[in-house]
């Protein structure tokens, strides 16, 4: 008989999670009210289970599910644009099997990666506060204690950074240096029972980026090629 893991007891964790209850009440009214151009689906309206190979040697942190795009999909960056330029480049480096990404039930599978972030329901204004954060910062530590072949994680913008080197070092990992961010930006952990792992630090790429030209698909694609790199 199968039995259920510890990384699913997480997620079966995270979408009953009730710690929040200010951001329950906001995910189920967007949910009840949707967006137009939604009014036909449903939504997920819960907090937003990690997704992707739960013995991934590279973690994806990013910052929170968007309103419309994962509190409806129930699947972490699908649905919206961030997730468009996210998995296009997971794709071209290896780790996605695809390159589309619709809903849960599009085929899409990765490979090696797991997608996680640092709130697990999506916050009003997409600010979330640091008490949100707090609440959930457990999530992600736990997360980090299954995947003991960890090599690389990379923080998809400023706050995923910052919750991906607390957690790295809520685990037992000790940082060489201080952990800058900035696209590109590298630091190294290490702990006693398991390989070193580097902290790769990328801008989101949200609207507010992608748009600006303050993220590219080239710059995008060079994050991945380096977490490709330090796994060979």
């Amino acid at each position: 008989m199968r039995t259920t893991s510890e990384f699913e007891r997480i997620q079966g964790r995270v979408v009953t999670c009730e710690r929040c209850p200010e951001l329950r009440e906001y995910c189920a009214e967007v949910a009840r009210v949707k967006r137009k151009a939604y009014r036909d689906e449903d939504y997920w309206g819960k907090p937003v289970p990690a997704f992707g190979d739960p013995a991934a040697r590279v973690l994806l942190v990013g910052l929170a599910p968007g309103a419309h795009g994962s509190n409806r999909t129930g699947r972490m960056f699908t649905g919206d644009a961030s997730g468009v330029w996210l998995y296009r480049a997971l794709f071209r480096a290896g780790f996605a099997n695809q390159p589309e990404q619709r809903d849960r039930h599009d085929g899409l599978v990765l490979r090696d990666a797991l997608i996680t972030a640092a709130l697990r329901c999506a916050p009003p204004d997409n600010k979330p506060t640091p008490l949100e954060l707090e609440r959930c910062f457990p999530y992600l530590t736990a997360e980090i204690e299954t995947l003991s072949g960890l090599r690389v994680v990379v923080g998809l913008g400023a706050i995923g950074t910052r919750a991906a080197a607390g957690a790295l070092t809520a685990t037992g990992y000790a940082a060489a240096a201080r952990v800058p961010f900035g696209h590109g930006a590298e630091s190294r952990f290490e702990r006693a029972d398991r390989a070193p792992t580097i902290l790769l630090s990328s801008y989101h790429p949200s609207r507010q980026n992608t748009n600006t030209g303050v993220l590219t698909e080239t710059m995008l694609d060079a994050i991945f090629r380096r977490a490709r790199a330090l796994l060979e």
